[in-house]
């Protein structure tokens, strides 16, 4: 059964923004003008005025015989742009009143969005101290006080490892979306049925030939290809003949012992074998993820994994011995039957094993999931365990040595937190800064990725210019397409891009 809320906008407020925030207190909720309204339908009036000085909004919530209402004015500020300021006081408005009925505060505010530590970034580059940055997140936008410094610090990091974005910087994606099962809380376009997994040569000899259009064109323009990344999926779904054909081809396109970072996005622990990781450090990958997402065994078998903690062990005794020097897992916090003791106690398993990077996800409820489809309650505002989980592990991390480097979120996370990448220092995953924080284009080849040309600084002095180019979403239509011809257009649009926008000037 579908969950609807009500809203009513009135003046030049951001319909979207509102369903982002109204999104914290309802996770999963639609937004309809035609369902009839009930006492069990929430609803929302927000108004606002801009005026010469500065804006004012007021909002009224109603849900099931409770009405909270709240005014409030905002100055525009020095520092700030009227826009800022104007999204501001929306978000108290419509903070305020649902906290008031639900009797519950985000952990992050009023703060929405895939980049948490994107306001933190700003304010940094402002010339504002940490201090500062701390409490104006707590003061403005109302994150308490552990997650406006683990957002400060993040930025910190970020930038750090960012340094000064070259004009000419780009990355490499390359898709492999194809996995041997489906997890039930997933809804990555992924192949997974013996016919569909059928596909995979013919791919195979399409995503070369795109590759090799994409590494021409990045020579052809002068371009430093900084780091590639191959994702999915489950790229180690290749056998290790396909695999040693897929990088093989990608060495002969370019010189990868000059890359800052090559990523082979291993993850499902039943994939991984010996020889593959071997094929792989052949070819100079210097980076893989290994993901168990938990070492319980019964949550395992909830969530459809196709392996258990020992075949975990064994891959990840695999990826230590191969000679790949960085290695990633991923844990998931508030999965479904997961609790903080069997939780914690995975985590203390994945530190013992001390890999370089350590990657905390809120477990995310997705739109095609087959949990969501089979209208399982799994959404939740407050999370239960999961706040003392995210806390445990991000406490036990920087205990143990790691740093949080980067950070994202997600619509519909249990009790709406946060996922954090962490690494030991000099082992960050530079591929995810570079895409999260858009500061130089990723070229991306194969089914559902999505290049983004990055026009960093623009010489005319206006914001970050971003363009996407999206591939067909699905194998058989990436296969059905007309190679030479798509991949042509999109060649040409990549040029004229890098032409008319300058970034090809010294």
């Amino acid at each position: 059964m579908e969950f609807f809320m009500k809203l009513y906008i009135d003046g030049p407020v951001n319909k979207y923004y509102v369903q982002t925030l109204c999104m914290i207190f309802f996770p999963g909720t639609k937004f309809s003008d035609d369902e009839q309204v009930t006492e069990d339908t929430p609803q929302l009036w927000i108004s606002m005025t801009k005026g010469t000085e500065g804006v004012d909004t007021s909002a009224k919530f109603c849900y099931r015989g409770e009405t909270a209402e709240v005014e409030r004015h905002y100055d525009y500020r020095e520092g700030y742009t009227k826009e800022r300021m104007e999204k501001i006081a929306v978000g108290d408005a419509v903070t305020t009143v649902c906290e008031q009925v639900m009797g519950y505060r985000s952990s992050w505010g009023m703060l929405t969005g895939v980049r948490p530590s994107k306001v933190a970034t700003e304010m940094l580059q402002k010339g504002m101290s940490k201090t500062r940055v701390k409490k104006e997140l707590t003061k403005d936008y109302f994150v308490i006080p552990k997650k406006a410094a683990l957002a400060t610090d993040v930025a910190l990091n970020e930038a750090r490892l960012i340094g000064t974005p070259g004009r000419k910087d780009c990355s490499v994606y390359v898709s492999i979306p194809f996995c041997p099962t489906r997890c039930s809380y997933c809804s990555f376009v992924s192949y997974t049925s013996k016919r569909l997994l059928s596909l995979i040569p013919d791919y195979l000899v399409r995503l070369e030939e795109d590759l090799r259009e994409m590494f021409a064109c990045i020579q052809r323009l002068g371009l430093n290809l900084r780091t590639i990344y191959i994702g999915g999926g489950t790229p180690t779904i290749l056998d290790e003949q396909q695999l040693r054909r897929l990088l093989s081809t990608i060495a002969s396109l370019t010189d990868v012992t000059r890359l800052e970072e090559y990523t082979l996005e291993a993850g499902r622990p039943d994939t991984i074998t010996a020889e593959k990781l071997a094929v792989a450090r052949e070819y100079g990958v210097g980076r893989i993820s290994v993901n168990p997402q938990t070492l319980c065994d019964d949550v395992l078998c909830n969530i459809g994994r196709a392996h258990d903690t020992e075949m975990f062990y064994k891959a990840y005794e695999i990826a230590r011995a191969s000679g790949i020097p960085v290695i990633n897992t991923d844990l998931i916090a508030g999965l479904p039957g997961d609790n903080f003791k069997t939780f914690s106690a995975s985590f203390d398993g994945i530190l013992n094993l001390r890999p370089e990077n350590i990657t905390v996800h809120t477990f995310c409820v997705k739109k095609s999931s087959e949990l969501r489809q089979s209208g399982s309650d799994v959404y939740s505002m407050r999370g239960g365990d999961t706040g003392k989980c995210v806390d445990y592990s991000q406490i036990q991390c920087i205990h143990n040595g790691y740093l949080p480097y980067y950070m994202y979120r997600q619509k519909n996370t249990v009790g709406n937190f946060e996922n954090v990448g962490f690494a030991l220092p000099g082992c960050e995953g530079l591929y995810n800064i570079y895409m999260m924080e858009e500061v130089h284009s990723i070229f991306a080849a194969g089914a559902g990725a999505v290049t983004k040309l990055v026009d960093y600084t623009p010489v005319d002095g206006s914001p970050r210019h971003i363009d996407r180019l999206f591939n067909p979403k699905y194998p058989y239509e990436y296969l059905d397409t007309v190679g030479s011809e798509a991949m042509t257009a999109k060649i040409q649009r990549i040029e004229e891009f890098y032409t008319d926008r300058h970034l090809l000037e010294e």
